[in-house]
């Protein structure tokens, strides 16, 4: 049944991006890029201890921003908290883009740019990754000069695993004149590139930053933009007022003060990275080398067959298939060493 009034034609057209919503709970979740060691202790405690006055009231995050602010070594008026990424990405594509502006992405890459770009009535360009998963830096350039009002970048960029260089980097801001470019580090933690300095020096850069990753909480969503002073101001001008929420605001400070708990996170991913390319090259299954938590690989004709036969024995990867045009692609996420252990015993007996 068509409803009485007729919805937008942006909507109309758009493709629904349908991840999975439920069943996840309680198996081993290597499919979605979380933190599979959970969060910081702190961060339930500080969620346990939360007065029910508090709860009943409507979120105070300023205090929380300027703490925030300083961890990042930024000044708080170049920081916005956001409900997850997700909705820094549709700020700013509220903030900046008309009606069939055009927008530029390298696909395959983060959904959400186009979902929300999508969703704005805009016009896409998308570049692509070519079969090794390199990055198309001259084809960008060029597309560069033809001044799209924004380009999204995942940096690394998920699924490929890939990451740009600074070099690279300003590269594309050099070209970039009359073009927002957003680079999302939502693995930053994993790579240890970052361009977050430089929002000083280009106001049309915009960095964005999440907590559902090496901070392992998802399950709160919590996100960061950063950006110059003057863009931040409109931002805030196009945010509603409580977007956070007060278990995501307490919970983030009690992980950025528990530094110990992100070294030992991020040690133990490191050490299931190596773990994972070992025995994914014992196998003799082909990969993408990656600066993320996951790693992209190769299954050719068997991958539905693996992702089906993993999932029944409770450990969930991602068939990442239809975003390059053909069967055989899947994503693993790193999770602990001995959950890694865990995965390629389960696929030595699959191959």
């Amino acid at each position: 049944m068509k409803p009485p009034i007729p919805v937008r034609k942006a909507v109309a057209r758009m493709r629904p991006y349908r991840p999975p919503l439920e069943g996840r709970d309680g198996k081993l979740r290597l499919d979605f890029n979380e933190n599979t060691i959970g969060c910081s202790p702190n961060a339930r405690e500080a969620i346990r201890k939360l007065a029910s006055a508090t709860v009943s009231m409507y979120p105070e995050q300023e205090s929380v921003r300027r703490e925030l602010a300083t961890f990042f070594d930024v000044h708080r008026d170049e920081l916005l908290l956001t409900n997850g990424t997700d909705e820094a990405l549709h700020l700013i594509v509220d903030t900046f883009l008309e009606r069939d502006d055009a927008v530029l992405l390298v696909e395959p890459t983060f959904a959400m740019y186009r979902f929300y770009s999508e969703l704005a009535g805009a016009h896409i360009e998308a570049l692509r990754y070519d079969a090794a998963m390199q990055f198309p830096m001259k084809a960008l350039l060029a597309a560069l000069r033809k001044k799209p009002r924004i380009f999204f970048l995942a940096n690394p960029n998920n699924p490929t695993g890939s990451v740009l260089r600074p070099v690279e980097l300003r590269r594309i801001l050099k070209a970039a004149t009359h073009t927002l470019v957003v680079v999302d580090e939502a693995y930053f933690e994993f790579s240890g590139i970052t361009i977050l300095p430089w929002i000083r020096r280009h106001n049309n850069l915009v960095v964005t930053r999440t907590f559902s990753k090496a901070a392992g909480l998802a399950g709160l969503r919590l996100g960061c933009i950063f950006a110059n002073r003057s863009i931040v101001e409109y931002f805030r001008k196009a945010q509603s007022p409580y977007p956070v929420s007060v278990a995501a605001l307490v919970a983030a400070r009690a992980t950025v003060h528990d530094r110990s708990f992100l070294r030992r996170t991020l040690g133990e991913f490191r050490r299931s990275r190596k773990e994972l390319e070992h025995g994914l090259t014992k196998l003799g299954i082909p990969f993408f080398p990656s600066a993320a938590n996951f790693v992209l690989l190769f299954l050719g004709a068997r991958a539905k067959e693996v992702v089906a036969s993993l999932a029944r024995q409770g450990t969930l990867i991602r068939d990442r298939s239809s975003d390059f045009g053909g069967a055989g692609y899947v994503r693993i996420t790193f999770g602990t060493l001995a959950q890694t252990r865990r995965v390629l015993r389960q696929l030595e007996e699959l191959l």
